[in-house]
């Protein structure tokens, strides 16, 4: 193609992205030049577009009949860009050379350029020698840029608009779903339900077959061409017969029946109005009764859940507690989490649906008594604290229980060791054998009497002990109380009598004192060094068969040290007890030498040789077990000390980390840049970041559940608990959908209210740095802080500077579109309603507007103008 400018021919390219057509006509109207190759279709666009050339130019009193022949000398060209556009263009030349008719075809093409358009590959050259193809692509051009482009129906334009416009129109219609400009329109039914639409009194809609399109089209064409003033551009024939219509013949057809319509657009405008006002209105009464149900059904959680953590009446056994303690733990691993993610969502709904409602210049949404988000918050804060006490409430009673239960087993081995020893104690202090001893025997009684006496001052520490240990039991209201004060008021009652019996027994001893000999020293000797060192194995014994409780290392330690001091003392017993042996063993050699013959064991006592060597060898036998079961506990202490660490490690690095986390986003929200789309995508990134670390929040509770299971109940080595965490995590996730849902309201508040990025950035400065005097400052307070908390959002501040910079529908907008819907009425029908409006909003109007009392009111008429004030005031629809 020769470049004009170099040589004097120009060449065009149209599809361009200028103000005329768009990206539309860049993608749709770069003329395939292959298509023109399918005879059927350039047989209907050479019609199609040769009626629609005629139906202007007959305005000029010309016409044309061979559409690749006709421009070739560009005048009529010329004439008919003259008259779609209404504007003069520059003088033909009248001359017959081929030079003169490209210098007009180029005219009529700098005209076409003019309006936006970049011809693709179409010369004056290819017009002048008759190209039909390039003829019909340049008419294809002229046609869209005059005839579809300006067509806007709602927010699209030119083929989509068409489309939309057509599909809104037969929707009604039965048999009718236009998808396309080809074989949507091959029955003729889309034709006939267009003019049936708009001039119902020229098509009997209801007698058309489907399987009838000859007819359908034909009855179409002739009605629009007769009333419509549109001429016959296509042949039922050229449609029917031909598998695929051509589109861009269609839609040229299609497009004189919306110009010959579009009287009708300024109602068809008004509907879209009312229709979008009442969307609005719907949807916002839809969040509503959302909000209400999710606020309802979480406060009745709450409520139910309360009266549980309040609950404060102990289990009789650790096991009981124990299983409480897994019950709260359930809660908080499964029943808490959905409750919290209900609780933010609750949140971001309310604050969304007031942003809605500001947008849309509708009053601010009251929930229903007691559901307001701060009601929430209280039964949240008060379900928190309930929860908080709940837990240390469980810990103490299980603390409690285990030294209950430590306390018991004490009490009853301390109670079985002192029954053991009391029996029989009461017989013998009861016995009267002194009456008819020998005075040997008397002595030896004596001397016996001295020895039971010290075993049972021995024994005094040890009935004591049980009084305190019961006593220590009723305090801690320990469950089986009853029976441990009854064994223990027997123990007290029987250890006054051997008291009272043991001081009666002495009194008659002391009576026939004078009639006792010497009895052998070293018998009392034994006696004497035997019983306090018996008393020692017995309570060794006890000791090392006590039961121990320990929460630390150190305490463990402590135990293991006095083991080992104990230890210490067994030589210094060994030879203690070797010499009461010893002393036995010499009043027998006495006896052996001196031939005398004892009645038996030593008279003064009853621990013999055989018992204090028993007792010793279960004492040595006690001291390794003592000794394991020590280790045992040091090397659980030890695990326990391991645990504390490894969840002191992961919570010392996850608590700061949260606590960052915390003040980053603070600072994000204050001070981010760029669009507010890329502040949400950043924010949106961020808080995949923060959901991305959630694994390690896992990783600590499943730490804490081991140091849970293991009973460890406190731990030095980090200041962080799982409650802060978890508390610290919701926080975190809380705050960073809130940033989010900002900068969301943001963008509705912007779209809506058509803020440039510009102005949003201008408004943020302004909020930060905004100083009136004191009127203005004071009237603008009011609007942004209605409830005089002293608090300004950015979000309160957008809403006031929308709504001072921009315009939005308002009631008497509404009234005014109700009105263009009435035909100029004051009142309104139903039956207007339903034609004009989709099905759902029309009866939505009828439901709720009250019947008209003027004094042109007729039956069935509608008051449209007070439904449209209650629409934008503080009544309730």
């Amino acid at each position: 193609m020769v470049d004009y400018h170099a040589a004097g021919q120009p060449s065009y390219q149209y599809g361009g992205n200028g103000p005329g057509i768009g990206d539309y006509m860049a993608q749709e109207d770069d003329w395939d030049r292959d298509l023109l190759l399918d005879p059927a279709w350039e047989k209907q666009q050479r019609k199609t577009f040769t009626a629609w050339c005629n139906s202007h130019l007959r305005k000029a009193g010309t016409q044309i009949e061979n559409i690749d022949e006709d421009f070739r000398d560009g005048l009529k060209l010329m004439l008919l860009l003259e008259v779609i556009s209404g504007e003069r263009l520059p003088k033909p030349e009248r001359g017959k050379m081929r030079v003169h008719k490209i210098n007009n075809v180029n005219k009529a093409l700098d005209f076409i350029a003019s309006k936006g358009v970049k011809l693709v590959s179409i010369g004056a050259e290819e017009i002048v020698d008759g190209n039909a193809k390039m003829t019909l692509g340049m008419i294809w051009t002229i046609i869209l840029r005059f005839a579809i482009q300006d067509i806007s129906v709602e927010e699209t334009s030119a083929k989509e608009g068409l489309l939309l416009w057509c599909q809104r129109k037969t929707a009604p219609y039965k048999n009718v779903n236009v998808q396309n400009f080809h074989i949507s329109w091959k029955d003729g039914l889309a034709f006939n339900a267009l003019i049936h639409r708009h001039r119902p009194e020229l098509i009997e809609y209801d007698k058309l077959r489907k399987d009838d399109p000859v007819t359908n089209l034909n009855n179409a064409f002739e009605v629009a061409e007769k009333y419509l003033d549109i001429p016959k551009m296509l042949d039922a024939e050229d449609i029917v017969n031909t598998a695929r219509p051509d589109e861009k013949a269609i839609m040229t057809y299609v497009s004189s029946f919306y110009h010959a319509f579009s009287g009708a657009q300024k109602a068809e405008t008004a509907a879209n109005r009312i229709c979008k006002v009442l969307a609005v209105n719907q949807e916002n009464e839809h969040l509503m009764e959302d909000y209400e149900k999710l606020a309802s059904d979480l406060l009745e959680w709450i409520q139910r859940t309360i009266p549980w953590l309040e609950n404060r009446v102990p289990q009789k056994t650790i096991q009981e507690m124990q299983q409480k303690l897994e019950d709260f733990r359930d809660y908080r691993r499964v029943h808490k989490p959905p409750k919290v993610q209900e609780k933010c969502q609750l949140e971001i709904n309310f604050n969304t649906l007031q942003t809605k409602l500001r947008l849309s210049n509708r009053p601010a949404f009251m929930p229903s008594e007691g559901k307001m988000v701060s009601d929430i918050n209280n039964g949240w804060q008060h379900l928190e604290q309930a929860e908080k006490g709940y837990e240390e409430w469980l810990l103490n009673e299980i603390r409690r229980m285990e030294r209950l239960d430590h306390l018991a087993e004490k009490f009853r081995q301390k109670a079985s060791i002192h029954e053991s020893w009391t029996e029989g104690k009461e017989t013998m202090l009861r016995q009267k054998d002194y009456e008819t001893a020998t005075l040997s025997d008397i002595k030896a009684l004596i001397r016996k009497h001295e020895a039971f006496e010290s075993d049972l001052a021995a024994h005094q520490d040890r009935v004591e002990q049980i009084a305190a240990i019961a006593q220590e039991l009723n305090e801690l209201d320990y469950y089986d109380s009853p029976s441990v004060n009854t064994r223990c008021q027997k123990i007290c009652d029987q250890w006054d009598s051997l008291g009272s019996l043991t001081h009666t027994r002495r009194e008659a001893l002391e009576k026939t004192e004078k009639q006792l000999e010497t009895i052998d020293q070293l018998h009392l000797e034994y006696a004497k060094r035997a019983a306090p060192f018996n008393n020692w194995m017995e309570s060794a014994m006890e000791d090392l068969q006590d039961m121990f409780i320990v929460h630390t290392i150190e305490e463990i330690e402590g135990l293991i040290a006095a083991h080992d001091q104990f230890k210490s003392t067994l030589p210094d017993a060994d030879k203690e007890r070797e010499a009461i042996l010893g002393i036995q063993s010499e009043a027998q050699k006495i006896a052996d030498y001196n031939n005398i013959k004892l009645s038996g064991n030593n008279p003064y006592t009853s621990v013999t040789p055989q018992i204090i060597n028993s007792k010793w060898e279960r004492v040595q036998q006690l001291v390794p077990k003592r000794d394991h079961a020590l280790q045992d506990e040091q090397s659980k202490q030890q695990s326990n000390e391991h645990l504390r660490r490894q969840f002191a490690s992961q919570a010392n690095i996850v608590g700061p980390w949260i606590q960052t986390k915390m003040e980053e986003i603070g600072r994000i929200s204050i001070e981010m840049n760029g669009t507010l789309e890329d502040q949400l995508d950043h924010l949106k990134l961020y808080e995949q970041s923060i959901v991305d670390y959630k694994p390690n929040i896992d990783l600590l509770e499943q730490q804490h559940q081991l140091i849970q299971e293991a009973l460890i109940f406190d731990n030095k080595h980090t200041n962080f608990t799982m409650e802060h965490i978890r508390v610290g995590w919701e926080q975190l996730l809380t705050t960073t959908a809130r940033t989010s849902n900002e900068v969301e309201n943001q963008i509705l508040t912007r779209d809506a209210k058509g803020i440039s990025q510009e102005q949003m950035q201008e408004f943020r400065a302004s909020f930060n740095h905004f100083d009136k005097g004191d009127a203005e400052f004071n009237r603008i307070m009011s609007v942004v802080d209605p409830n005089n908390s002293g608090v300004v959002t950015f979000q309160a501040f957008i809403d006031f500077m929308s709504r001072e910079t921009t315009d939005t529908d308002t009631a008497d907008q509404v009234i005014a579109s109700f009105k263009v819907l009435a035909g100029d009425k004051n009142y309104i029908t139903a039956e207007e309603l339903r034609r004009e409006l989709p099905p759902d909003q029309a009866e939505y109007c009828i439901a709720r507007m009250a019947p008209y009392q003027g004094p042109d009111a007729i039956p069935g008429a509608l008051d449209y103008k007070s439904f449209s004030t209650a629409l934008y005031g503080e009544s309730d629809l």
